[in-house]
């Protein structure tokens, strides 16, 4: 396929887009951060690369094509991003689910280890000149529950595999073959009883109306007082009110949370204070790399599109992911 037009939601002055310069040479490409700035190509857009992420913008200037075909996600989750025109339109949506998902393992395991060797209270002591030798705990043995044992829940259960772990997964669809990562996996409706034998465990779902406030009152009840809880997926898919009633009654051990309910997280929240929260600003997949691997895929996927060749991470849009 040639001549194909392509929309770029995202700032004309973002360094990324040099790289659409690998485009060939009969692509048009128009970029924008407003509905005007595709009044005139939208019509015979093919493709919608949508960089920004912002999703009026998004809506809006979808309403102004009438030949899209694909439709292209920077992100991997997908909550803000899917409205009701584009989930029932024939378009086809993509997103950039695995190139995220190691470096989101990477934090979940740092985050088990914080918590496993105390390191708050290491940089504590040292901040005050104090020689305190304690005792640390294991990692090594430790049980690892994942809720949403999808891309990101993979990478992290194999990196606590490699540490020695025992792995429990909640999956919507339970596996009829013996998973090669997980000791067990389950369902759903049985994530109490995975809960109540976690040490830690890692949320890495996505959020749709299935999984918002999966992790409430119960399930935390159900979790063993010396329990983390590490969330790399989407903020909501906690019970934000019932966490932090849990912390401040240490009904469990502490929290490290990349992604919350409302973000930026507002001043005077109770986690700023916590001491038994690990808080990150969701920022914990942004590598030197990021950016340029997630234009990179985006490439790549051109080039199966322009060949006709079956896109990658194709969305189920009425699923959410």
């Amino acid at each position: 396929m040639d001549n194909i037009t392509v929309l770029v939601l995202a700032n004309p002055a973002d360094p990324q887009l040099v790289k659409l310069e690998a485009l060939p040479e009969s692509t048009s490409i128009a970029v924008g951060l407003s509905p005007e700035a595709f009044e005139r190509t939208a019509p015979d857009a093919t493709v919608l690369l949508n960089w920004a992420l912002q999703p009026e913008l998004l809506r809006e200037v979808f309403g102004l094509c009438t030949t899209l075909q694909w439709v292209h996600m920077r992100s991997a989750g997908l909550d803000t991003q899917l409205f009701p025109e584009l989930v029932h339109s024939p378009v086809t949506v993509t997103n950039t689910k695995g190139i995220y998902s190691e470096s989101l393992g990477e934090f979940a395991l740092a985050a088990i280890l914080y918590f496993a060797k105390d390191f708050r209270r290491m940089i504590r002591n040292q901040a005050a000149s104090r020689w305190e030798p304690f005792d640390v705990e294991w990692a090594e043995g430790a049980t690892v529950g994942i809720v949403g044992y999808g891309d990101i829940g993979r990478a992290a259960a194999r990196k606590a595999q490699a540490c020695g772990m025992k792995v429990l997964a909640l999956k919507r669809n339970v596996p009829g073959a013996k998973d090669e990562i997980a000791d067990r996996v389950y369902a759903p409706q049985q994530r109490v009883e995975m809960l109540g034998q976690c040490d830690y465990v890692i949320c890495a779902a996505p959020l749709t109306p299935e999984t918002q406030g999966l992790i409430g009152e119960a399930e935390f009840a159900a979790m063993k007082s010396t329990c983390v809880i590490i969330n790399v997926g989407r903020g909501p898919v906690i019970d934000e009110a019932a966490m932090v009633r849990a912390l401040e009654e240490n009904r469990i051990k502490g929290a490290a949370l990349d992604v919350f309910t409302t973000e930026p997280l507002p001043a005077g929240h109770p986690f700023y204070r916590m001491e038994n929260v690990l808080l990150s600003p969701h920022c914990a997949d942004h590598t030197p790399d990021w950016t340029d691997n997630a234009m990179r895929f985006f490439l790549e996927e051109f080039e199966r599109f322009r060949k006709g060749e079956p896109l990658q991470n194709i969305v189920d849009k009425h699923a959410g992911y």
